[in-house]
């Protein structure tokens, strides 16, 4: 049995992405309050395998996730991209008329935006899960507060399903990335299948050095399809570059790792492992 480290509630997306990548094996979760405590629980176990966000398509990145997988020097394994599909819930014997606030993270609340503009009689209320929000509800019995949260959330919970599908965007994808302790890393991925890593470095302070990389990946038929800068605090205007690169030749790949490098400060390969 694998154990997983989630953010959230039983019932959280992180679940839903948990079960679909490790489909048809048995899993345990460890629901974490936090992201940091998911990153703590690998740490303190090498056994225990993490499960995080780390982009949505209307959201953006979750800019802070990037730096913990940087510090804690855990290995990307798998992604996941997993549909999030919205439902408002509430108790079994509440109805439209009776509900007058709304709780959820408050991601979801945003990505459901025009539904809630459309009720001003719900007052929305932000909290730190979604599915946490429906768990609160169901465990205190709160008669007049609903949940936004997943309807397989709502169904863990036993709560009423008042309405599927109430998130503004349709197209509504959270991309997820599968880590575990480095010593643990090749036992979860094949490695001579891999077409996609993750890369984080930081450059000289000089003009033309990223446009250098980008011309070095180019040539070895590496597809650059995410970079995210962050800045490294307390060097004013350095930045830390975060990379996805996609290839179909993992020689070719790792020969341009060799031919970047000395034109780098600093690299760290985050994680290299099959495309979803």
């Amino acid at each position: 049995m694998k154990r997983i480290a989630i953010q959230g509630e039983l019932g959280s997306f992180h679940d839903i992405a948990a079960h679909q990548f490790f489909e048809g094996e048995q899993i345990q979760l460890i629901c974490c309050g936090t992201f940091e405590e998911v990153f703590e629980n690998i740490r303190r176990d090498s056994t225990i395998i993490g499960m995080l966000a780390i982009e949505n398509t209307i959201a953006g990145s979750l800019l802070h996730n990037y730096e913990l997988l940087r510090n804690s020097g855990v290995t990307v394994v798998g992604e996941h991209k997993l549909h999030i599909e919205h439902a408002i819930c509430c108790l079994p014997d509440d109805d439209w008329g009776s509900v007058t606030e709304v709780h959820s993270h408050p991601v979801a609340l945003a990505q459901c935006r025009q539904f809630l503009a459309n009720h001003p009689e719900m007052k929305a209320v932000e909290a730190e899960d979604t599915a946490g929000s429906a768990e609160y509800i169901a465990k205190h019995r709160v008669h007049g507060w609903a949940a936004i949260c997943s309807s397989y959330a709502a169904k863990l919970y036993g709560m009423r399903v008042l309405q599927e599908d109430i998130h503004d965007n349709k197209h509504n994808y959270t991309r997820f990335l599968v880590v575990s302790a480095p010593r643990k890393a090749d036992s979860l991925r094949a490695l001579e299948k891999a077409n996609k890593s993750n890369l984080v470095f930081s450059l000289p302070h000089e003009e033309g050095s990223l446009s250098k990389i980008l011309t070095i990946l180019s040539f070895y038929n590496i597809n650059l399809t995410k970079i995210q800068s962050l800045p490294i605090i307390g060097h004013e205007w350095e930045y830390l570059f975060y990379v996805d690169l996609t290839f179909d030749s993992l020689t070719r790949y790792r020969q341009s790792i060799d031919a970047i490098t000395p034109l780098v400060k600093e690299l760290t390969v985050l994680g290299e492992y099959c495309e979803s």
